[in-house]
């Protein structure tokens, strides 16, 4: 890439323009394209380039929600969640206002249930207003910067191959959400990072569709924001010290917002030159090949690992697909205390990482009796193996 004009692509070492190189976002708005099956091109301005997916996180909470005098009543997690990211929401003024919706067995959210969740904090607030003013939100409003979108409600949500539980959400689900963010006004922030490691197989494989590209298709007339934030990352796929990410909304509007926050406008693009090697890889087609050797890599990981829990843990022992991207979830049978048990096995060399470590601060639903988050990305398939089998001595010494 070498057209750089100054304005909308700036130099690898200069400061970046306020949303990120317009070829880069071209660039990656194409490979979404073709990754997903779209057959109506992206609208690059629908992109904003960031330096990852968690400090992302922290710009859309700046720009969208307003917690701190309850314009923004509330957040949800899909539960159990991200373990990190309670902090993220804690910091942006979320804390005491944070709510569990609970991933079922098969992946899916129980919708009516989710819907009662909100109705609940509907019935016991005043009706909010139509539109937000200035005045609304005096304190964290810039008169030289567009006036912010405030949504009422946000949900926190890993639709594909979720960390910790490793699900996806499916196509029915995907859409009702949409209509529920609509009526309720509720930003969903998806964390999209897992869905291109996708291990199924099928020669008519098609990756799940990202509800940020559904809500663009569905978006009703004369909706000019949309409500579904697709925050993305290449940390997963290429390496984390990259520090390169990005956010896709369904409208330009909504992307233009995010490129305004205070730190955007005051040092540019946060990751400028990252973002324009990521572009570089993407053009040469060198990106396709890193994702398709880790794809292979850990589809055979994952059949290992699947292997090994059939063969070593107790008869009864539950556990997730594993059919992409990082994580599953293992349950063990009630009669196991998985307590002693993740002591016993770690003082043998081997962490589990319980159930406990994946609540919601403040909404706790017991997920560290029985189960257990494992991942595929860090150990050889020797390693897993061991790591299973050893976990499965402790379970039977704990029943002598």
């Amino acid at each position: 890439m070498d057209n750089y004009d100054g304005k909308t692509n700036t130099h690898p070492l200069d400061y970046g323009t306020d949303p990120g190189n317009l070829e880069v976002r071209k660039l990656i708005a194409g490979w979404n394209d073709r990754n997903f099956g779209l057959t109506s091109p992206s609208d690059p301005d629908c992109l904003n380039l960031t330096s990852g997916a968690s400090v992302g996180l922290t710009n859309i909470l700046q720009q969208f929600t307003s917690p701190q005098n309850d314009l923004t009543r509330r957040a949800f997690f899909v539960s159990p969640t991200y373990f990190l990211i309670n902090s993220i929401f804690i910091d942006g003024g979320f804390g005491g206002k944070l709510s569990a919706v609970v991933e079922e067995e098969d992946g899916q959210i129980d919708i009516p249930k989710f819907e009662k969740q909100i109705q609940y904090y509907e019935s016991i607030e005043p009706k909010p207003k139509d539109t937000i003013t200035e005045e609304d939100i005096k304190a964290i409003f810039d008169p030289s910067r567009p006036v912010k979108k405030i949504f009422r409600y946000v949900l926190y949500v890993v639709p594909t191959f979720s960390n910790p539980k490793g699900g996806s959400l499916n196509m029915k689900t995907r859409l009702a959400l949409i209509e529920l963010a609509r009526k309720y006004h509720i930003l969903i922030v998806c964390d999209d990072v897992y869905d291109l490691l996708d291990y199924r197989e099928g020669s008519n494989l098609q990756h799940y569709k990202r509800l940020v590209y559904l809500d663009r298709e569905t978006l009703p007339e004369g909706e000019v924001y949309g409500n579904v934030i697709s925050n993305a990352t290449f940390s997963k796929l290429v390496g984390p010290g990259l520090r390169a990410g990005y956010q896709e909304s369904a409208t330009p509007k909504l992307a233009f917002l995010l490129s305004q926050g205070g730190a955007s406008r005051s040092g540019g693009s946060p990751s400028q030159l990252n973002t324009i090697i990521i572009g570089d890889i993407i053009r040469t087609g060198e990106i396709d090949t890193i994702i398709s050797a880790l794809v292979k890599e850990y589809s055979a990981r994952a059949k290992v690992l699947k292997q090994s829990i059939r063969k070593y843990l107790p008869k009864g022992t539950k556990f997730s697909a594993f059919e992409g991207g990082y994580f599953g979830w293992v349950v063990l049978p009630d009669l196991y205390d998985l307590k002693k048990i993740s002591n016993e096995c770690l003082k043998r060399g081997v962490v589990l990482a319980t159930g406990d470590n994946f609540e919601v601060t403040g909404d706790r639903k017991g997920w560290g009796s029985h189960g257990v988050r494992l991942s595929l990305s860090f150990l050889s398939p020797g390693e897993i193996e061991e790591g299973i089998k050893i976990w499965g001595d402790v379970c039977k010494d704990s029943t002598l």
